[in-house]
Order: structure tokens, then sequence, then C-alpha cells
């Protein structure tokens, strides 16, 4: 059996004995929500801010780990919702006097226009905001949460972990 396989058992194994980790208490308020779409769809704002800010950091989940899960899960969102990702990304690189241009060429996207970008641009803009700017990922992340409900990587799966426990031991 892999260590990942080994990982995601000792995972499932810990949330049905009801071994969880504990939010801080800003967390009682996940369990009005029955799964990650509600969640999405009704927590505020600050909620959700709040919780990616403390679920995705690099020092809980490497580069080279989030890099191909952001790729993964920026290709199966709506392009509209793409769309909206990008013109965040943009709107607030741009407050901090990167202009889309000269993002265009940092980072080789095909285009600086927002609905024109493709899958793998959008991507390479979260992945510049993951390494170089985690305070602006966190932000898009609580403006667009359509692509955290797509990564799937154990790690990150294990860092939205005490969530779910909450879900499962609910039900």
């Amino acid at each position: 059996m892999s260590s990942n396989d080994q990982y995601k058992r000792q995972i499932m194994n810990d949330l049905a004995g009801g071994n969880t980790e504990s939010l801080p208490d800003e967390s009682a308020s996940l369990e009005n929500y029955d799964n990650f779409d509600d969640f999405a769809q009704r927590s505020s704002r600050d909620e959700r801010r709040d919780l990616f800010s403390r679920s995705f950091q690099p020092d809980r989940v490497s580069s080279a780990q989030m890099e191909p899960e952001l790729q993964r899960a920026i290709a199966q969102i709506k392009p509209n919702e793409r769309d909206d990702v990008a013109r965040e990304f943009l709107s607030h690189f741009k407050k901090r006097s990167l202009s889309d241009r000269d993002l265009e060429k940092q980072l080789g996207l095909s285009t600086h226009h927002a609905s024109r970008m493709n899958a793998d641009d959008v991507s390479k803009l979260a992945n510049f905001a993951y390494h170089n700017h985690p305070d602006v990922f966190h932000e898009v992340l609580a403006d667009q949460p359509a692509i955290v409900k797509f990564l799937s990587n154990p790690l990150v799966g294990a860092a939205m972990g005490a969530i779910a426990a909450k879900w499962l031991g609910r039900k």
C-alpha cells in the first residue's frame, strides 16, 4: 500500500473514530453548514477568508503540492467562474502596482485580458499569488470559493478535515 493510501486511510480512521482537529472558537458557526457548497453559498466572505487563510499556508501545503492541484481545479471550474477568478487576481495585483501587461510578460500568459484567459493562464496567476502574495490568494479564494471544492490533494483534504469531521459527526 502506498504512503498516500495509508495517509488517506489514517485520516478516514481518525474521522470515523471521532479523532478530530479543532479550529478556534469561531469555527462553531461551521456546524450550521451541510456541505462545502452550502458553506460556500451561505458563509460570509470573512468566514471563508479566515478558514482559507488558516488552511492554505505554504508551511502546511507546499508549492510543489499545491501547483498541480490548482491547475487541475481551475481546469474543472466553469469558464465564467474562471473569468471571475482571473479578474479577481488581476484586480488585487493592480492594487499592488502589478499591471496586467507586466504579469502577462512575467508569467508567460497568453493574454492580459481576464475574459480571454485559459485555465493555464489562471493557474499561473493563482500559483504566482500562492508563492508571492498569499494574502491575495486567500482573498480570491474567499471571493471565488468554487476552486476549493475541486482540490483533492490529501494534504489539502487534511487541512479541511476539521470541517469534514463536523459535517460527518452531525449526520
